[in-house]
């Protein structure tokens, strides 16, 4: 058979999460697939280091203009034109209109979901993406062969949502998987490399800062802000891949301007650089309001780092209750545990040793075998 994977921005340089993921599902299936052809459809970008073509797997760079417009008319021609039996959409959307038999996996559907949170904050960026997926999804949904989510919480919100039935075998929950270079990092040169490559604090808490509202900046920061203002000698907080203005704007919101001083922000760090950050870092706050699974988390764990997160979707069942689970509404909750965590030695220690057993029943191979198996049958049906 021949299989089509969607990675329309495998090559841009800052890659996040959907984009990860899609690497991780490729290159595993490299290793474990010798057999079927594979076509890896892309957007031309700066990293085309980040995948390499191998005996079955061929990558097509495709131009097309905006991301509606290489999704809607670019990538289904061009896989029609390939001759593939299948087209893998991985990162929540897919054509509406396709020759060729379409799978997607939905990640997520927060954006369809009506939550005001959601729809009252967040970039225009991120606005424009929500309309485009709230007119994309439902119609996928309808047509695709396989609907594929990332945890049983999730798939559940979708059965309810689009109205599966509770048997419908086309609506599937896989797992994703830790990275394999997420381990702790206990070699000092290296940890002194990455440290001073972004100039990091001795000790600092750590946060992936993200504009999207799901990620609850704005409680992070009011719970960071009690912390600093009780404790004798506050730990910095690290915030990953923010801006400046988009910090200074909730500071200002949440009327904590003067904590600004014990925020550190190092831009984007490469996931290579990402092990050390984590292992150095006291505590990885991940107390987001929704998750459909929560990668992030199980990285922190990997690295033998003690987690917050919260008690809300998918993140109890990810977490495995490996973590200390918050309530992610009530500030003072997150600030209570990173006092707890902060003070009590064997607590840490016991969250370090359970998140790295938690942690490594998570693998891209499995993933990858799962989703293999998913090709599989759909094109012997065909």
């Amino acid at each position: 058979m021949k299989i089509g994977i969607e990675g329309q921005r495998l090559f841009r340089k800052k890659k996040h999460g959907m984009d990860m993921v899609a690497l991780e599902l490729i290159k595993n299936l490299q290793e474990i697939d010798k057999e079927n052809e594979y076509v890896v459809f892309v957007k031309p970008d700066e990293d085309s280091e980040a995948l390499h073509e191998t005996g079955n797997f061929k990558i097509v760079e495709l131009d097309g203009g905006s991301y509606p417009m290489w999704e809607q008319r670019a990538l289904p021609r061009a896989a029609a034109k390939e001759g593939c039996d299948l087209l893998h959409c991985t990162s929540n959307t897919a054509p509406v209109k396709s020759k060729v038999p379409v799978m997607i996996t939905l990640h997520d559907i927060i954006y369809l979901e009506s939550i005001s949170i959601f729809k009252k904050s967040g970039t225009w960026y991120q606005k424009f993406g929500n309309m485009y997926r709230r007119w994309v999804v439902p119609k996928v949904v309808k047509k695709s062969k396989k609907i594929i989510t990332v945890s049983k919480f999730e798939r559940e919100r979708i059965r309810k949502f689009f109205n599966f039935r509770e048997d419908d075998t086309r609506l599937v929950a896989v797992y994703n998987g830790v990275s394999r270079h997420f381990n702790p990092v206990t070699d000092e040169a290296i940890r002194k490399e990455v440290r001073a490559k972004y100039d990091l604090p001795e000790k600092y808490l750590f946060f992936l800062g993200n504009t999207d509202p799901k990620k609850n900046t704005g409680g992070v920061l009011k719970a960071y802000a009690n912390y600093v203002e009780q404790a004798d000698d506050p730990a910095m907080l690290v915030m990953l891949d923010y801006e400046e203005w988009a910090l200074n704007k909730v500071l200002a919101d949440i009327g904590k301007k003067n904590i600004r001083k014990h925020i550190f922000l190092p831009g984007y760090i490469v996931n290579t650089d990402l092990p050390a950050i984590y292992s150095m870092a006291t505590i990885f706050l991940y107390p987001s309001l929704r998750e459909s699974f929560g990668i992030p988390m199980l990285e922190a764990m990997g690295c033998g780092t003690p987690v917050i997160t919260s008690n809300t979707s998918s993140m109890p069942e990810v977490s495995g209750g490996k973590a200390k689970i918050v309530d992610p509404y009530q500030p003072q909750q997150i600030t209570e545990a990173i006092f707890e965590l902060m003070n009590d030695p064997e607590l840490r220690q016991k969250l370090v040793e359970d998140g790295l057993k938690q942690a490594a029943k998570f693998t891209w191979k499995n993933m990858a075998m799962d989703v293999k198996a998913i090709y599989e049958e759909i094109t012997s049906k065909k």
